[in-house]
């Protein structure tokens, strides 16, 4: 296979913004430890599907040769804002175009300057080291009329891409879990999961990760999507799965943390 690693993250910006609310230091912490082992797996680059890119026509890949700008987040500004300086594998992004445009799926690559690259890719590429020149990124979008098949697809797709140009690859989905924040202001410290069963959901999803039964964790994800407001129909993880072509070797869970009411795990799969 050319996938050598596979990650699900968290999208929020504020593990990068305030590591001193004591999760959300530990989400940073977790996700430079995925980032070590990203490195080590020696990707030649880095497969990235962020729920936070959202795209209502085309489905859409950052063709841009470098990505270069200052992000200021629109529900956390207050916090800050998030400089980026992200490579792209313009090779590999145009195939994946191509590739698109061949399954019947209409698409376009984004190749100017300035465009608004979103707070998860950016949160993701930061604290795991990657979307640099040595280590370059393929960015897709999150296409809003794309259900959970079709973005399996496109993970795949862009998998068999990697692989007709002999590319090593990790691949990161870029979201959360239940999705439900506080709606009042929040005293941060005291920061905890919106409710006792978006815990019980989410933890029950997580371990069905760790047994590495792709069966059983689909069977599941129905269930797990009435019960809470998981982030985007977990289209991140779809991406996943079609990247590894539907087959897990189970996973280690760094982390699994509130922020601000919601559900955030950093995930590690196995690719065996």
């Amino acid at each position: 296979m050319s996938i050598v690693s596979a990650f699900l993250v968290p999208g929020s910006p504020l593990p990068q913004l305030r590591p001193d609310i004591a999760p959300w230091g530990r989400i940073q912490a977790a996700l430079r430890a995925a980032g070590a082992a990203l490195a080590a797996s020696r990707p030649d680059c880095v497969l990235v599907y962020s729920t936070q890119w959202m795209a209502v026509l085309d489905q859409l890949w950052i063709t841009r040769e470098r990505s270069v700008g200052l992000h200021v987040d629109e529900n956390w500004h207050e916090f800050g804002e998030q400089a980026f300086d992200i490579a792209s594998d313009t090779a590999l992004a145009q195939a994946c175009v191509a590739r698109s445009l061949d399954a019947g799926i209409r698409a376009r690559g984004v190749d100017y300057d300035g465009f608004p690259i979103d707070a998860g890719t950016i949160t993701a590429s930061t604290l795991m080291g990657f979307g640099q020149p040595a280590l370059p990124v393929v960015i897709a979008a999150n296409n809003l009329y794309h259900d959970a098949g079709r973005t399996e697809a496109l993970g795949r797709l862009a998998a068999d891409c990697a692989r007709e140009q002999g590319k090593r690859v990790a691949v990161v989905g870029v979201g959360g879990l239940s999705n439900s924040l506080f709606r009042e202001p929040l005293a941060l410290e005291a920061d905890r999961l919106h409710s006792a069963s978006d815990d019980e959901w989410n933890r029950r999803l997580l371990a069905l990760m760790e047994a590495g039964d792709a069966g059983r964790l689909r069977e599941a994800l129905p269930d797990y999507m009435r019960q809470v407001r998981a982030d985007m129909g977990m289209k991140h993880l779809h991406w996943v799965l079609g990247a590894l072509d539907g087959r897990l070797s189970g996973a280690r869970v760094h982390a699994y943390e509130p922020v601000y009411g919601s559900g955030a795990a950093v995930v590690e799969f196995g690719t065996a």
